[in-house]
């Protein structure tokens, strides 16, 4: 494997695994429910889009043709995760949340 491609696939972990743990805390600190719901759905996705991206690059290098299935992952997760937060910022105006509630 070529040692530019190394460094993109090791970059691009890199930089998923800080969005992932930016992501995470954010959901851990953020003080109420609809702060809370941006960690994971902003910047969880685009840290787990990175490391799929990187597994995809990897494995396109490494084997012969190109590696779809990851690209494929790395689609279904950027379509589900903005619904998935929709529907639960729906769930929580409809239960009337208010943005000041602790929801520790």
């Amino acid at each position: 494997m070529n040692s530019a491609v190394e460094f993109i696939v090791s970059a691009l972990i890199l930089l998923g695994a800080l969005f992932a743990l930016l992501g995470s805390v954010g959901l851990a600190r953020l003080p109420d429910f609809f702060t809370r719901l941006h960690g994971p759905t902003k910047a969880t996705t685009l840290g787990v889009g990175a490391m799929v991206l990187a597994s995809a690059l990897y494995f396109t290098a490494t084997r012969d043709g190109v590696s779809l299935h990851e690209i494929a992952v790395m689609l279904f997760l950027f379509i589900t995760a903005p619904v998935s937060a929709h529907l639960l910022a729906k769930a929580a105006l409809h239960r009337q949340t208010d943005k000041e509630d602790e929801t520790h």
